[in-house]
């Protein structure tokens, strides 16, 4: 099915006006695709970013990877709208701030309902994208805000949230996490098991980015329908990031029938960007203990080091590897996109540093021999399949 929701009039002109910003060297077939298609990135942070930082998010903003005229450019018509909750707000107001995020999305179509809508269901976002608006679908990174109270995820559900990331930087109520290395739970906590069993029962996504190995492995012992993983990548390219997913997860989530959506940060898709602050910090301890901390021969050292050391960008040909090795690994039923704009800082790969960027990776995915039909089916056939699945699983069962 192709969705026709703008222009190529509009995109042309919304393309030289964000020229100055980022480059669109994708050609003309690949521009027109990311016109015609329906393309769903499954993360992006702009809640979290307004609430620091508001913009009026309905023409072009002064800051940050996302606004209405750039996600027209890029063809980007339903973008999840990240809820993040840091893990600090474990037991300190997770609930309440989360409410206030889904806030500032509501906000968006409040401000501007010809442009924005939020929808509750596939069949809802496929209206919506077909009336011409930016559909908002909702994704809660960190399921702090639950606070091991089912009838907070019923709360959330019924809010228009639609996944669950179980846990983010730090082991919650619910799972360990992959940066954690205290490991409090082996897994999923005993509350953490029955909530996965209460997502699928209510038609609740589960997401799996950031969660450790076991818990993963716990919710595929657990889950009647497919999982996502709405913002990760192939551990492959970077060994012993447990952040990333091992082929051997990969393997497991397409035996599921689910769909790893691939992220763009530059820490995500390559060795050399994700060693790069481990590098910073060794140089800079080993100044430190040459000169004394805080010293100005220490200071004059440090910055001296980081001009010499500059961040090591990825490409949107290194995103493409990652999206070649899971087709190559598991087929191309298990592929999708995940960007993390707005949520990976001054991060982002050469080629794909904002939402108008898409037509370049689809302009990559023609290049590499990807038919019209496969490129559909990363840009939203396989999540939109894997959505389906929950929901009718939820129909017969809540």
């Amino acid at each position: 099915m192709r969705l026709s929701i703008l222009s190529i009039a509009l995109a042309s002109v919304c393309t030289m006006a964000s020229a100055s910003a980022t480059e669109i060297f994708a050609g003309e077939r690949a521009q027109q695709i990311a016109q015609e298609t329906l393309i769903i990135d499954t993360h992006i942070d702009v809640p979290w970013r307004l609430m620091n930082d508001w913009e009026d998010m309905t023409g072009a903003a002064e800051r940050g990877d996302f606004d209405y005229e750039r996600a027209v450019t890029g063809g980007l018509n339903a973008p999840f709208m990240a809820i993040y909750v840091p893990s600090s707000y474990e037991d300190n107001g997770a609930y309440t701030l989360a409410n206030h995020l889904i806030d500032f999305v509501e906000s968006m179509v409040y401000r501007a309902p010809d442009q924005y809508a939020i929808p509750h269901s596939v069949d809802e976002l496929l209206e919506q994208v077909e009336q011409g608006l930016i559909s908002l679908p909702m994704g809660m990174e960190n399921g702090a805000p639950i606070e091991g109270k089912l009838e907070n995820l019923q709360h959330f559900y019924d809010r228009g949230v639609r996944y669950i990331t179980l846990a983010h930087s730090e082991d919650n109520h619910i799972s360990d996490s992959s940066y954690d290395i205290r490991q409090r739970w082996g897994g999923l906590s005993p509350f953490g098991k029955e909530l996965v069993a209460e997502m699928n029962r209510i038609g609740m996504m589960v997401d799996i980015s950031h969660v450790s190995d076991k818990a993963f492995y716990d919710v595929m012992e657990i889950t009647q329908v497919p999982v996502i993983a709405t913002h990760s990548s192939a551990r492959s390219y970077t060994p012993g990031w447990q952040r990333n997913m091992s082929d051997e997860m990969i393997e497991t989530l397409a035996e599921n029938n689910g769909v790893i959506q691939v992220t763009f940060g530059s820490t995500f898709v390559t060795a050399q960007a994700n060693q790069f602050r481990a590098r910073i910090q060794r140089l800079t301890a080993a100044i430190n203990e040459e000169h004394g901390e805080g010293t100005p021969e220490a200071e004059a050292a440090i910055a001296r080091m980081e001009e010499e050391n500059q961040f090591p960008y990825a490409t949107y040909d290194d995103v493409l590897n990652h999206i070649d090795h899971i087709v190559e690994l598991v087929g191309i039923d298990h592929v999708g996109i995940g960007s993390d704009f707005d949520g990976v800082g001054d991060t982002l790969p050469e080629g794909l540093k904002d939402v108008s960027t898409f037509p370049n990776l689809i302009q990559g995915l023609l290049d590499r021999g990807y038919s019209e039909d496969e490129i559909d089916q990363i840009l939203y056939k396989n999540t939109v399949r894997a959505w389906r699945a929950v929901e009718a699983y939820a129909a017969e069962h809540s």
